[in-house]
């Protein structure tokens, strides 16, 4: 291990040290960097809410009590996916008025929730939940509702993160929507008023984005038709994100504001977008401490104290988070190296070029982790998630406490 000495100089996340955060949280550690976040939040806000294209953040990329307390305090809306996400943003303080609930699946309580107007609208994703929501609805109340169109585009995005065309389970067929818009019209207890679509994530091409949107607009031609006031067009998110922090972004917020705002110009629509890796991913990193590192044949492996539990994006689909020595000595030349967790699994993290000199205790920042990695994790090998760090300007504070050995044996009976 190195000596006291010998770590004293680390590099920082948002301000603090490195070393001052993992003695003072220990490692694994997820850190949100808020003037990051904040960061975005504004370059979305000058892109699209310029152009009135109303913004959602994607509660599913992360979310805690603690995010949905600052979310709240800008102008975006939240878009839930289950109860658990409902009522954490409810106890964050989120107003219920820019609120809206998403799932292709959703359970009796959950449409309960929407009926009791815990959220402003519902994203319904197909017929029968189209029925079993007007079935509890009153007829003189009506529950705003959205219908999810799957418009047919593929994004060329890995399967996992693909959510349109005829190969996923999101979302009414084109074909479908005539009659699910008849449907509706029979209905009371329900008031359409916009229509949704969602293609995938990591999309880092304009054009689908353009597509999707040109197929909502005719989408809206047809329910218009049938007599349906059509209020507003949610082209979903999917923005890409980079690798790494000085990499260049893969997809111009400005170019794609603008291609939106051209295509539905004239048109009388609202439209709306929903990020969440977009506005989360930048400012989230993931902190580690080196456990060992060993040869292996021609390999040289670099065993973190995380892994596969809280990090499991890439074995699931090769995600690939650029990592970051924090040390602020030199380590020696750098060398390849593969990044493993230090679960029982092969949960190799990624092949990257790091220093000869990586040793124990040496800390390591998986950089850009801010979406899907704590939302995502598990208690693999029953491990502990880690506990959630909020820094700002040189200070941190802790906003979710990682899981002890009694947290995760906890609901246990015997």
């Amino acid at each position: 291990m190195r000596t006291d000495d010998a770590l004293a100089a680390d590099k920082s996340l948002g301000g603090v040290s490195a070393r001052e955060l993992a003695e003072t949280y220990g490692t694994p550690l997820f850190v949100v960097d808020l003037d990051e976040l904040d960061l975005e939040i504004d370059r979305f806000g000058r892109a699209f809410g310029a152009r009135e294209i109303a913004v959602g953040y994607a509660g599913k990329a992360f979310l805690c009590a603690a995010l949905a307390e600052h979310l709240a305090a800008t102008p975006l809306r939240l878009d839930v996916c289950s109860l658990g996400e409902l009522v954490t943003a409810e106890r964050g303080g989120f107003p219920s008025a820019r609120m809206y609930f998403h799932g292709c699946g959703k359970t009796g309580e959950e449409l309960r929730a929407i009926v009791e107007r815990r959220v402003a609208f519902d994203v319904i994703d197909n017929r029968e939940e189209l029925e079993r929501l007007a079935a509890l609805a009153p007829a003189s109340d009506p529950v705003d509702v959205m219908l999810r169109i799957n418009t047919g585009i593929e994004a060329h995005t890995h399967a996992f993160v693909r959510t349109g065309g005829e190969n996923t389970k999101f979302g009414i067929p084109v074909a479908q929507l005539p009659a699910a818009l008849v449907r509706v019209a029979e209905l009371p207890q329900l008031r359409l008023i916009g229509l949704h679509a969602h293609i995938g994530s990591q999309i880092a091409e304009l054009e689908p984005f353009l597509a999707n949107v040109d197929e909502l607009l005719a989408a809206a031609a047809i329910a218009v038709a049938q007599g349906h006031p059509i209020a507003e067009l949610i082209c979903g998110g999917g923005i890409a994100v980079e690798e790494g922090p000085g990499d260049p972004r893969p997809l111009e917020l400005e170019a794609l504001a603008a291609g939106l705002a051209e295509r539905a110009a004239g048109r009388g629509l609202r439209l709306g977008i929903e990020p969440g890796r977009a506005l989360i991913a930048r400012a989230g990193s993931s902190l580690y401490c080196v456990m060992t590192v060993k040869a292996q044949g021609r390999r040289r492996f670099v065993v973190l104290d995380g892994g596969l539990a809280d990090n499991p994006r890439p074995m699931l689909y090769g995600a690939r988070h650029l990592p970051e020595v924090m040390a602020a000595r030199s380590l020696g030349p750098d060398e390849p190296a593969t990044l493993t967790g230090r679960s029982c699994e092969n949960d190799e993290m990624g092949d990257y070029i790091l220093p000869r000199g990586l040793a124990a205790g040496d800390l390591v920042a998986m950089r850009i982790t801010g979406a899907y990695t704590y939302s995502m994790a598990s208690n693999y090998n029953r491990f502990g998630r880690p506990p959630v760090v909020f820094v700002r300007g040189g200070h941190h504070r802790r906003v979710i406490r990682g899981e002890s050995a009694d947290d995760v044996t906890r609901l246990d009976m015997v």
